[in-house]
């Protein structure tokens, strides 16, 4: 078997944008290395999810590994504890939640608190709330990873809780059971509303807007926050949650499903609970932040773990975030550092002859949307014998025309299989 090495370049699906000549910041970076393996592979694009569906990175990660979210996805919850490695039991809920700045009444300022809170000040925020929060006759946990994100446990010691819930996150909102960007979303807390009339899910519910009030009534007098607007910043005094899970669901393993011993490379305690949930080995990489000159070293890391493993699953956070914010240069500037130091210093030392190359994206962040979209987003596959197609530089317009065609995101990884045999 050839090896694979199978990157996601998170959020790269864009559109033409004007400013940039009516080309998307892929089409639009200086990416020799990527264009390089374009010219000598094979094209096409991809439906990460489906149509109609604009999916959150769990969903669209799980569905680019080759597991249909509609059947084996158990809620972002649950793999973001995963992730971080906290305690979980079936009929516990975890929740992912967002640090957000709430203003007078139920009113959000910024989701995200300005994408300036650090993981420090997270931590700080979290501590108190663990603290200091106390629910009437439940316990919980809460978690920070990254910047504002976190993830919020619910134990009930006295019966097991139902992740039929809405979220108080008025972004997302639940398509079949998945988690999905909503294409306008409001700037009010929502309320925690049970999905049926089970007591589990009434319950749940209860709990959620329980935590939420006594949460921002202890954050909003947090010495990190009093800080933060001593220095004109934002304060992170409210927390949005979404996406429940009650349970960990049984899966097949990786190896066993596709015959492929794989390790994955990721930045995310979503990626990584995937990962865990999956049974796939874990390299450990630096944090990139915003500087793409340190995928130099997951280069390094890739060449190194590339003998131990059949498949290397690289998960490049950096395109997202510009696309949220609707910075159609920063996205360009991240696809062109990730040319450069990730596979301009990963190339030279990669038998292209004996090794597929597949680039793709977990789902599309247009910049004028500043949402995840349900857009088809390119894929490019080179090395290990590929034929090329001539459908050029990589690009969504080359996608378009290229020989791979329009493929769902659950096809990619059979397909990469079945070439590397």
């Amino acid at each position: 078997m050839k090896k694979i090495i199978y990157c996601i370049l998170d959020g790269v699906g864009d559109r033409p944008i004007a400013g940039l000549g009516g080309r998307t910041p892929m089409e639009a970076a200086h990416k020799p290395h990527l264009d390089a393996l374009a010219r000598d592979g094979r094209q096409g694009l991809v439906t990460t999810v489906g149509k109609g569906i604009a999916p959150e990175s769990d969903v669209a990660v799980t569905a680019m590994l080759g597991y249909d979210p509609h059947k084996y996805h158990a809620g972002r919850g649950l793999l973001e504890a995963l992730g971080l490695g906290l305690r979980f039991e079936d009929g516990n809920v975890a929740l992912r939640g967002n640090f957000a700045s709430g203003g007078a009444g139920r009113t959000i300022l910024d989701r995200r608190v300005g994408r300036n809170l650090s993981s420090g000040e997270a931590h700080g925020l979290a501590a108190s709330v663990n603290r200091d929060v106390r629910l009437d006759a439940a316990d919980f946990h809460l978690a920070t990873s990254i910047g504002h994100r976190c993830v919020l446990v619910l134990y009930d010691p006295t019966a097991a809780l139902s992740a039929q819930i809405g979220n108080t996150d008025p972004a997302y909102g639940r398509v079949g059971g998945l988690g999905v960007a909503k294409a306008n979303a409001g700037n009010e807390v929502e309320t925690c509303s049970p999905l049926d009339d089970a007591p589990a899910a009434r319950r749940a519910a209860a709990l959620v807007n329980e935590f939420t009030a006594r949460s921002r009534a202890t954050l909003d007098a947090d010495p990190v926050n009093v800080a933060r607007r001593a220095a004109g910043k934002l304060p992170g005094n409210l927390i949005l949650l979404r996406d429940a899970s009650d349970h960990v669901p049984t899966l097949e393993s990786f190896a066993s499903r596709f015959g492929a011993r794989a390790a994955c490379f990721v930045e995310m305690p979503v990626e990584r609970g995937i990962a865990r949930m999956l049974g796939m080995g874990i390299v450990d990489v630096p944090a990139s932040g915003k500087d793409p000159s340190l995928y130099a070293a997951w280069a390094d890391r890739t060449v190194a773990s590339l003998p131990q493993w059949d498949l290397l699953y690289i998960h490049i956070k950096g395109p997202d975030e510009p696309g949220h914010d609707g910075d159609a240069a920063a996205k360009q500037a991240s696809i062109e550092g990730i040319d450069r130091h990730f596979f301009g210093r990963l190339l030279p030392h990669v038998d292209l002859s004996q090794t597929l190359i597949a680039v793709t994206a977990d789902h599309a962040t247009p910049c004028e949307a500043g949402a995840h979209t349900d857009d088809p987003v390119p894929l490019l596959i080179s090395g290990g014998g590929t034929a090329a197609d001539g459908a050029g530089a990589f690009g969504e317009t080359a996608g378009r025309r290229g020989a791979l065609g329009h493929l769902a995101g659950i096809d990619v990884v059979p397909l990469l299989t079945r070439l590397a045999t």
